[in-house]
């Protein structure tokens, strides 16, 4: 059956149909995403701008904001789009390179973030090592994995829908493109193509965070040998890249990590790691860390001297 005889437009039903919550919601994510851009571009331009780019946890930083800023420049132009649309409308082809996109930025985040615990594990139980280990070509690597690995992630994910006969309705109780919603259009027998993207998403997800919350506990162990000023600042540092891992991890394994059905309340789990985590992840790493308050004073003090 040729798909594209059947579904060549799509009819996205987005967050509410009542038109006063959807203008709320124009408002609030209108200021959200300047907030987003404005954060991480300013939380960038401190870190390349000053001496903390040549520190392996800042050009990893760096690297988590960069994909911040893509990942949700993916969906939030088209959904504050939609919010002033009478049709929310989405064609096939936009829709599988929306999908695609969101998890490639998606996936290089996640990767990134088991990087940057990497990191702290090396520079917490092997610091006479750190040095050597930490060099900026490993940091190059480990960067061109995550991208590499997003990539694999993103094009499997990509390979197991496209060629799926679809034949409606054209409906997508959604506000952005992503796997489940589509694969209710599906003419055809899901069910294994379900546990395929449970495990190129759900797993890997799950993976990864356990993963990541083992790296801390060990390095939780190891710092109770260090001196109290020392452990202070590693629990501060610490306690940032757990609070973002949190804040992404969540929602995204509630909904990856079950089989292939949604749920309303997918919509709202979904704008954890689609908006809120990207806006505040750099006030997070800011609030919690004096070294990126001196730099980003430094920087913008200086630019207004000049």
């Amino acid at each position: 059956m040729d798909q594209s005889n059947n579904v060549t437009v799509l009819f996205l039903l987005g967050l509410s149909k009542n038109k006063n919550i959807e203008m709320l919601c124009f408002v609030l994510f209108l200021f959200c995403y300047i907030a987003i851009c404005g954060g991480n571009l300013l939380f960038m331009i401190s870190i390349m701008c000053s001496q903390l780019i040549e520190q392996p946890m800042y050009f990893f930083l760096n690297y988590h904001s960069l994909s911040d800023l893509c990942s949700t420049s993916t969906v939030t132009p088209k959904l504050m789009t939609d919010l002033l649309a009478e049709r929310k409308t989405i064609s096939y082809s936009n829709y599988m390179t929306q999908l695609f996109t969101t998890h490639l930025f998606g996936g290089v985040e996640i990767f990134i973030l088991t990087g940057m615990a990497y990191d702290h594990y090396v520079a917490m139980c092997k610091p006479l090592h750190y040095t050597v280990i930490m060099s900026r070509e490993r940091c190059h690597a480990i960067i061109t994995a995550c991208c590499t690995g997003a990539l694999i992630h993103s094009a499997s994910q990509f390979l197991l829908i496209i060629f799926l006969p679809f034949c409606g309705p054209n409906e997508i109780d959604h506000y952005f493109c992503d796997v489940y919603p589509l694969l209710k259009l599906a003419c055809t027998d899901t069910y294994r193509i379900g546990l395929l993207v449970i495990v190129n998403s759900g797993l890997i997800a799950l993976m990864t965070f356990v993963i990541l919350m083992v790296s801390y506990f060990l390095i939780l162990c190891t710092l109770r040998a260090y001196p109290a000023e020392s452990r202070s600042k590693a629990l501060s540092t610490c306690t940032s890249h757990v609070t973002v891992v949190v804040l992404f991890f969540a929602p995204a394994l509630f909904i990856y990590i079950r089989p292939a059905t949604t749920f309303p309340e997918d919509k709202v789990f979904a704008l954890f790691y689609t908006i809120i985590a990207p806006m505040f992840d750099p006030l997070i790493y800011t609030l919690r860390n004096r070294e990126t308050k001196n730099a980003l004073s430094k920087v913008w003090c200086r630019h207004k001297q000049i």
